[in-house]
């Protein structure tokens, strides 16, 4: 059989050997240390130079602490982009809150800004203002960051930005992981860069990033006795996976570019099927493609074209399950408009490594073909 071609599999530069050895060397094997520090770092001067960056365990904790750090609390409502994975929705959970589910729109696949309008004044009319959105910018594509904000900002209700999937993305030219009040990147094992496990808490607040950290320590106050008067957590980066992430951001431009080139290979090459249909970017958006993705023209297309990559060993998955079907948060309040639930329904997510070669490209490419009978 041949060898499995994985859906987004780890691509090492290289380089992060140097920065793990490093740490070994210098008995720096804590979740603190030089490669903290500068992993941090790397990521301020990458996204802006205001940006201010905690290196945390992995984006939910980051999505956990920024909403703490909101003021969320047992009782409040939250609002959240429905089509996601649901980290961005657990630790609404976690609080006590209440998640607000709000449907996509079909430009981007992202949270509809003529849906959240309705949920804010129906949930004020109901007597509970949210007290956050959590945005997401799905597979790399940024949400319709303007519109999105600026509802935000009419209704003063802060922006809690999910880039888990979109670092190396922009809109406007400006990257994704500074429009939100706070944001988070996740560097987890599929995601465009790794640290195995990790992800990121950023903010333009240096006050929001102390506390962040502090909460991220297990909440220990300057004090020489081990001293607390809040609830901490143990959150913080290890200072060996953040060799790892320096070694990565590296090469974070070039990983970019390979996922664009296989969406760009995907697209070209499958364009005349007419029962597949991709996301374009739409104007002053810039995906990093970190999934390439397509729609089918039904559920039991998207499902028998899976099986057949499949059973060529090529790892392939529907879009995410949208949270309001979920098992777990079909009870929770949702503010749909069905489309959603047509992406779950007929979208698919193909190879996307930026380590796939030529001949694995070629591999999906010809099941693909085959199953739609083309040349």
């Amino acid at each position: 059989m041949n060898s499995k071609i994985w859906l987004s599999s780890p691509h090492m530069s290289g380089k992060e050997q140097d920065y793990i050895n490093k740490a070994f060397e210098t008995n720096w094997i804590a979740p603190l240390g030089p490669n903290v520090t500068g992993f941090e770092n790397d990521i301020q001067e990458y996204l802006t130079d205001d940006s201010l960056v905690a290196a945390l365990s992995s984006g939910t904790a980051a999505i956990h602490l920024a909403l703490i750090l909101l003021g969320v609390k047992q009782g409040d409502e939250v609002i959240c982009q429905s089509m996601t994975f649901s980290a961005s929705v657990n630790p609404i959970v976690y609080l006590g809150a209440t998640p607000i589910f709000i449907d996509s729109e079909k430009e981007t696949w992202n949270i509809s800004p003529e849906q959240l309008e309705i949920a804010i004044k129906d949930r004020i009319n109901k007597g509970k203002k949210p007290k956050a959105i959590i945005a997401v910018h799905l597979y790399g594509m940024p949400y319709k960051v303007e519109e999105i904000n600026n509802i935000a900002n009419a209704y003063n209700i802060p922006i809690l930005e999910d880039s888990a999937e979109a670092f190396g993305s922009t809109y406007k030219n400006k990257n994704c992981g500074t429009f939100g009040e706070i944001s988070i990147l996740s560097f987890n094992g599929n995601k465009i860069i790794t640290t195995s496990g990790g992800g990121a808490l950023v903010t333009k607040d240096s006050t929001i990033k102390e506390k962040a950290i502090f909460l991220a320590t297990q909440a220990r106050d300057k004090s020489a006795a081990y001293l607390h008067s809040h609830i901490g957590y143990n959150y913080r980066m290890s200072n060996v996976l953040a060799g790892i992430g320096r070694g990565q951001m590296e090469v974070l431009d070039k990983r970019v570019k390979a996922r664009r080139d296989n969406y760009d290979f995907y697209s070209d090459n499958l364009k005349e099927i007419k029962a597949i249909t991709f996301v374009d970017e739409p104007k002053e958006h810039f995906s990093n493609r970190w999934l390439s993705c397509f729609l089918t023209e039904s559920e039991s297309m998207r499902e028998e074209l899976r099986i057949k990559l499949e059973e060529s060993n090529i790892e392939s998955r529907p879009l995410w399950k949208p949270m309001h079907q979920q098992p777990i948060f079909k009870d929770y309040p949702k503010y749909l408009n069905g489309v959603s639930d047509e992406l779950f329904k007929k979208g698919l997510c193909l190879p996307s490594g930026s380590n796939l070669t030529d001949n694995e490209l070629n591999r999906v490419l010809s099941v693909i073909k085959t199953y739609f009978n083309v040349c």
